[in-house]
């Protein structure tokens, strides 16, 4: 068996690796891993933040109750080789994307990472979970004596080859090996335009990428001869064609890395479509979304605010199920709306059975925002400076409203004027939140004084911050 120091150290780089990756592309991450080595060896874990907690139970039933685990494997352990790598699926537990495999130099392994709200799809952080079993395995056959170390360096800038990835897996399920689309060039140009503004403004508009086969089954609004046909590479070319499809339903179609004409139908049988929204974008296959990208680089969000604090703390408050999440749909609205925009604003949430007093335009008769109007009203009332006082009763009590308070600990003079009032009134109101929407989109969620963050951001485990055996991690966790 290897040496548990190299082990130790493999683990630890490739998980680090693995974390700071997806950390940058779906927001703050962690990772965890559960892996046997030879077929005689114990199942041992790493999870440094505690990502897997709560799910005692179910591993003490799949890894230690069993050994069908063990047993299962039909690839034959030896250290010096890392091929024959057969892939162990997404367990499916709460909360948690998890990817595995067998190899010839692991006999187990499972690497495990936040299954994030707003992704758009989880296919791509499966495919980086699959490289990370593939480096381990890879790693761990090489032995200490052939250890570079690059593993992590690897995981930490997967982003475009985990979209690649994925898109490749899409398209061998749908028509198969035989494609002329290099995913690798689409994404190039995807990025490089979405870095080109053209006479101030960053792009909109669509693109979408089809196979030369699909062409004669189009219909074409404009269609261009070849020789006219744009390349891809001519970046600001392209960019300055975009300007024709903004604001509509119109595309522009790519094939064999040319634009070849304009279209409004539905996509043919197999595409990849982008769609340009200025700062940030989006990149599906056959309309299901994949990823999102922006300030060049791909990210797994769908770009609408987490408000996770926001819902449960509603439905813990004296309010009915219904009024609970009718309110939430409208904040989430009003905050979606800011953050699309790109215009900071702040909502209070007032749960008092009498609104407090806030300075400001407060309304002679408040307006209830389960009318359509009224909550369009208020969508545009957010622009103003100032805070959107919002009651229990779901309706708007004030605008433009001064949020004011005495200094307190966890002010950021980093987040400027809007985050910190928020953060002082919350320190001096009960049964109020705040969502502070700052016009650089992060969206902050503010109660009792503090940010509402969640508590592995906060705490790294005292169990595991090394690897260690299942077994113990399990009873420990107790």
């Amino acid at each position: 068996m290897a040496n548990h120091g190299f082990i130790r150290r493999c683990i630890t780089e490739t998980l680090e690796g693995l974390r700071e990756g997806l950390t940058h592309f779906s927001g703050p991450s962690r990772a965890a891993v559960i892996y046997a080595i030879t077929p005689d060896d114990p199942m041992c874990i790493f999870d440094p933040q505690n990502l897997l907690a709560g799910h005692e139970p179910k591993f003490k039933e799949l890894y230690i109750d069993s050994d069908h685990w063990r047993n299962k494997s039909s690839v034959k352990y030896d250290k010096k080789k890392f091929s024959n790598l057969i892939p162990e699926k997404n367990l499916g537990l709460a909360g948690l994307i998890s990817y595995g495999g067998r190899s010839s130099s692991i006999v187990y392994q499972m690497w495990f990472t936040d299954h994030h709200p707003d992704m758009c799809t989880i296919g791509p952080t499966e495919r980086w979970l699959e490289h990370a079993v593939y480096r381990f395995s890879h790693d761990m056959a090489n032995e200490e004596e052939l250890y570079t170390g690059i593993s992590g360096c690897f995981l930490k800038e997967y982003a475009t080859h985990a979209v690649r990835d994925f898109i490749v897996d899409e398209m061998n399920v749908l028509i198969g090996w035989d494609t002329r689309i290099r995913v690798y060039p689409v994404l190039e140009a995807v990025l490089k335009i979405s870095r080109t503004p053209e006479e101030g403004e960053w792009p909109k508009g669509k693109l979408i990428f089809v196979e030369k086969e699909s062409i004669p089954k189009m219909n074409f609004i404009l269609e261009l001869p070849g020789a006219e046909q744009p390349v891809l590479d001519n970046v600001k070319h392209i960019r300055k064609l975009l300007q024709s499809v903004e604001n509509s339903d119109l595309k522009l179609v790519v094939t064999e890395n040319k634009i070849i004409g304009i279209t409004r139908e539905d996509h043919p049988d197999f595409s990849i479509s982008v769609d340009f929204k200025g700062r940030y974008g989006f990149l599906a296959v056959n309309d299901k979304p994949v990823c999102s990208f922006s300030d060049g680089h791909f990210k797994s969000t769908t770009h609408k605010a987490k408000l996770v604090q926001v819902e449960e703390a509603l439905m813990d408050a004296d309010m009915d199920t219904e009024n609970a999440t009718a309110l939430f749909k409208i904040v989430a609205g009003i905050v979606h709306s800011a953050a699309s925009h790109r215009h900071g604003c702040s909502i209070v949430i007032d749960l008092n059975e009498s609104p407090v007093f806030i300075m400001g335009h407060s309304l002679l008769h408040p307006m209830d925002l389960k009318n359509q109007d009224n909550y369009d009203l208020a969508r545009s009332l957010s622009k103003v400076d100032g805070a959107l006082h919002i009651g229990a009763d779901i309706k708007l009590h004030g605008f433009a409203c001064l949020l004011q308070g005495r200094n307190v600990p966890g002010e950021n003079r980093a987040r400027g004027a809007r985050f910190n009032s928020a953060l002082r009134f919350t320190a001096e109101h009960e049964n109020v939140i705040v969502i502070v929407v700052s016009s650089d989109a992060p969206v902050s969620v503010m109660m009792g004084g503090a940010v509402q963050e969640t508590k592995w951001k906060l705490e790294t485990s005292r169990i595991c911050s090394i690897p260690v055996p299942l077994e113990k991690w399990v009873v420990a966790s107790k």
